[in-house]
């Protein structure tokens, strides 16, 4: 007698392939997957259970396992990835955004509520530039990034979420004009060269988003020096670091002499994630 693959089985089955090949959320990973080869949500897993996974769901679920085998993301293995609340379409060619993303998004609305002219530098998906321009209504919201292939995925992104964010492509600030902006952000990359990663990341993302330079520092030290010649008097960089960058970060921004008020946001682990600075006058 043929053995029926009901849901929950394959479900508990997927889980423990996953715990034995090392991944972080085996049972997270295994009915995300699941619920999506089922286009469904978490939820109907349980009440479905003791269904039997249809042939083109277990097929669909088979290339997805497959994938996540290798230790892809499950972000590319889906194409989606939730931020802020809103789904933006993700691949391999731009950075997979994190919750901790959103202390810069959340860090940069508290200290500059009434920004009109924004620039998010380095966009990649162009989850911060949409999320910001669907807080900011009456703002003028710019994205830039260097690469065309990650302005391609936050074009589509932009055009489904939020038309109005403009795109440029350009090397950090140099595109821009002087005192053009009242509102800079960024998650650059800051990673140092030889950092340890998951195979997920190493393997997988962009080496371009994630290392800069022996200390991880060489894209956060040409921001800080350089936003304050887009910035207009009062205007705030706001940008997200790495553990333990904190004071060179600050320690830098202090130096230039163009910053007054600086604050540090942390993370839902009480990292310090977040470094903003007010252009003085």
């Amino acid at each position: 007698m043929t053995e029926t693959w009901t849901i929950l089985k394959v479900l508990d089955w997927t889980r423990e392939r996953f715990t034995k090949l090392g991944l972080d959320s085996p049972r997270l990973d295994a009915e995300v997957l699941l619920a999506h080869a089922l286009g469904a949500d978490r939820t109907a897993l349980v009440v479905r259970a003791p269904a039997a996974l249809d042939v083109a769901a277990a097929a669909r679920f088979d290339a997805m396992l497959r994938r996540r085998e290798a230790r892809e993301p499950v972000a590319y293995v889906l194409g989606t990835r939730e931020f802020w609340s809103l789904d933006f379409a993700v691949d391999r060619r731009v950075l997979v955004p994190r919750p901790e993303t959103e202390v810069l998004v959340a860090t940069a609305l508290r200290l500059a509520p009434r920004a009109r002219r924004v620039l998010d530098v380095g966009t990649g998906s162009g989850a911060i530039a949409v999320a910001l321009a669907r807080e900011l209504a009456g703002a003028t919201v710019v994205a830039s990034d260097r690469f065309a292939p990650a302005l391609a995925v936050a074009a589509a992104n932009r055009t489904r979420l939020a038309p109005r964010v403009g795109l440029v492509q350009g090397d950090l600030l140099a595109p821009f004009r002087a005192g053009a902006f009242d509102l800079v952000v960024a998650n650059p990359p800051y990673c140092a060269e030889g950092t340890v990663v998951q195979a997920e990341v190493r393997d997988w993302e962009p080496a371009t988003a994630l290392y800069a330079g022996p200390d991880g520092l060489a894209a956060l030290d040409a921001l800080v020096a350089s936003a304050p010649r887009v910035l207009r008097a009062g205007g705030w960089l706001v940008v997200e670091i790495g553990e333990g960058q904190c004071d060179a970060v600050v320690a830098r921004a202090r130096r230039t002499g163009a910053y007054g008020r600086i604050e540090i946001a942390d993370d839902y682990a009480g990292i310090a994630r977040v470094v903003a600075a007010e252009r003085v006058s």
